[in-house]
């Protein structure tokens, strides 16, 4: 392919937005790495117990964001990704207990440099195939040099033996190309439920502790 010039400064450019942006999302997680690791030390002071195990985070990729706008019919544009798409920024949050999950969620209704925008409670009402886990979608401040920029991220919360099931089940899909059986689907969303069992059993055990 023959470029001009000008349409490799342009090019040039355009990849340079695009850097600027997502590190903008980069920024954002680095805040909520921070504030989950203070939520972590202080409740664990306060309550003698840490809601929180661990956590990972992600920025989407560039070819993962163009992907999803193209499938969304927007344009691909850094305005188009901001407006559209609010999982660019992504947080998982794993904790030991189904109660450990909502504590998170009521110590962080409770700070007000973020806000929730939308919640998805998939613990009460599981997806078809099993699938449980408490997601939000925040919008929180970033403090640049020059500027103050508001981004949304996504915040998923669950225990371990939820993320253990969707770790498998995301890696079955991914190994028959989508193309799962029935059969498996089934037992998929069995196991679903045994790990969902387990949760509310060690719960129980640990109210008995309590």
């Amino acid at each position: 392919m023959d470029l001009s010039v000008t349409h490799m400064d342009d090019l040039k450019t355009v990849m340079e937005d695009w850097k600027n942006e997502l590190l903008v999302y980069k920024f954002a997680l680095d805040a909520l790495d921070t504030k989950f690791s203070i939520i972590s030390q202080e409740y664990n002071l306060i309550h003698g117990h840490n809601p929180i195990e661990h956590t990972k985070s992600r920025v989407k990729s560039f070819e993962s964001i163009v992907n999803k706008l193209m499938r969304k019919g927007c344009e691909i544009t850094t305005k188009e990704m901001k407006e559209h798409i609010h999982d660019i920024a992504g947080v998982r949050i794993i904790c030991s207990f189904i109660s450990d999950i909502y504590n998170v969620v009521n110590v962080l209704k409770q700070h007000d440099d973020l806000r929730i925008v939308k919640v998805k409670d998939y613990i009460q009402t599981p997806k078809p195939n099993g699938y449980r886990s408490l997601h939000l979608i925040i919008e929180m401040p970033v403090n640049l040099t020059n500027r103050v920029e508001y981004v949304k991220a996504e915040i998923q919360i669950r225990t371990i033996a939820m993320d253990f099931w969707a770790s498998l089940e995301h890696k079955i899909y991914y190994k028959l190309n989508n193309d799962v059986p029935k059969q498996l689907t089934d037992e998929l969303k069995e196991a679903a439920e045994i790990a969902h069992y387990l949760d509310e059993k060690m719960l129980g055990i640990k109210k008995e502790v309590d």
